[in-house]
């Protein structure tokens, strides 16, 4: 009978110097505990990784202040109380690969077989089972998860060319100007342990490069540790026929990047629907979700819910109120009479008033909107960019970040709306500052 792999589980949030396409709210929340599906982004990598026999430890890895994943922390070691999990701080932004290098002796501890490094910014059913076992069966130091797009969006992301018989990765192009393939590198990583040798090996690499060039590494960000995971490690991994592609099943698994605040939408239908036929339970923090879990706590009556639905028990719904679907309602949030609230996110604290619609939208902590208003941003998948306005790239979209007021009887149309606003005329495309 075969042994259960030792397991070590690395997720890499960046800090807040990154992120900038997230605001405005990365500005109140750091991006990887913003609240997708009711759950922090994070939250579902944890879980994913948390359910993989043989889970030593997680390590979220990353420069922000220590202080900001303590609650969190907290929160997530309760729930997942078999499997240590742990941040640590770089010192500064070293890369997805230098933070990997400078960790090494804290992740190598306890002698894991096997390393899964993910990005934070994404959503994903997270095939991690399917892809160790992928991994067990062929001889490379790597696996990565890769995934077929729509060709004309493979500029975008790393583009893979693999063999498709063995699967062993054939090129590794980081955002190629042309056309090499349909499938694009998820940003999950399965490592053997000998990859810090071959980290060590790109770092070595590239600080010959440097010398050649007669540039001294200690005056670039981040010194000799400073590489890139998919750029620098990658590369070499394939030239030396030790890398290999895990495809994900179509129909089955789902990914995106979460990059900008309007991809927080589809991220977060994704995850609902995902959810909703896989776990539904995960779907609310009540014992089984229904409508009876959303009961307004006045009326004893029930609001229309149409599934799949994220409702926090804290919220206070009018029975008359129409849900979804792909609907996440954070705590302590108030929707009066008549709202409807479709493909959308409510944060902590929202108000809702009587007779108001709310579509393809976050609305940040504490906002108010007022009755028989509109919030909405344009339908589809809400991750591109409409037209130039004013010199901005104008999101599908909208969104509020925390603590605004919009008046009574006012439209909202694919604008970003900075914290703090009051607005009390109707705006369409643009940036609320």
């Amino acid at each position: 009978m075969a042994t259960t792999p030792s397991l070590k589980g690395v997720i890499l949030v960046g800090g807040p110097s990154v992120g900038t396409r997230f605001r405005p709210l990365s500005m109140d929340c750091p991006k990887p505990l913003f609240p997708i599906a009711g759950r922090p982004m994070i939250f579902h990598h944890v879980a994913a990784l948390a359910k993989l026999p043989g889970m030593k430890e997680i390590l979220i890895v990353g420069f922000f202040e220590n202080s900001i994943f303590d609650r969190f922390l907290t929160e997530i070691q309760m729930e997942f109380p078999n499997v240590p999990i742990r941040y640590l701080r770089e010192y500064q932004a070293l890369g997805t690969g230098g933070g990997l290098f400078h960790f090494r002796d804290q992740i190598s501890r306890g002698d894991p077989d096997q390393i899964f490094v993910l990005n934070a910014d994404i959503a994903s059913s997270f095939p991690l089972q399917a892809m160790l076992d992928f991994h067990l069966k062929h001889q490379g130091v790597s696996t990565i998860l890769g995934i077929r797009v729509d060709r004309s969006l493979v500029s975008k992301f790393g583009c893979v060319v693999a063999n498709p018989e063995t699967h062993e990765v054939l090129h590794f192009v980081e955002k190629p100007e042309s056309f090499l393939s349909d499938m694009i590198s998820c940003g999950i990583y399965l490592f053997r342990k000998e990859i810090f040798e071959v980290v060590r090996a790109a770092i070595d690499q590239r600080q010959a490069k440097l010398e050649e060039q007669g540039i001294d590494d200690s005056t670039i960000r981040g010194g000799s540790e400073r590489i890139q995971l998919e750029q620098e490690v990658l590369s070499l991994l394939t030239s030396a026929k030790k890398l290999y592609a895990y495809v994900c099943v179509p129909g089955k698994d789902f990914w995106m990047q979460i990059k900008t605040g309007s991809s927080v939408i589809p991220a977060n239908r994704l995850y609902l629907q995902h959810f909703f036929h896989t776990a539904p339970r995960k779907l609310s923090n009540a014992p089984k979700p229904s409508l009876s879990d959303i009961t307004n706590k006045a009326d004893e009556g029930v609001a229309e819910v149409i599934q799949p639905a994220y409702i926090h028990p804290t919220a206070i719904i009018h029975p008359s109120a129409r849900l979804g679907p792909n609907v996440s309602i954070g705590p302590r949030v108030l929707i009066g009479r008549g709202v409807r609230v479709r493909d959308s996110i409510l944060l902590d604290n929202v108000e809702i008033k009587n007779d108001s619609c709310i579509l393809n939208s976050v609305i940040g902590w504490d906002s108010k909107v007022g009755s028989w208003s509109r919030v909405e941003g344009a339908p589809g998948e809400s991750t591109a960019l409409n037209t130039t306005v004013k010199g901005y790239k104008i999101p599908s979209a909208t969104i509020l970040g925390k603590d605004v007021t919009i008046a009574d009887e006012i439209a909202i149309r694919n604008c970003i709306v900075l914290p703090h606003k009051d607005i009390k005329a109707s705006q369409h495309n643009e940036i609320l500052m």
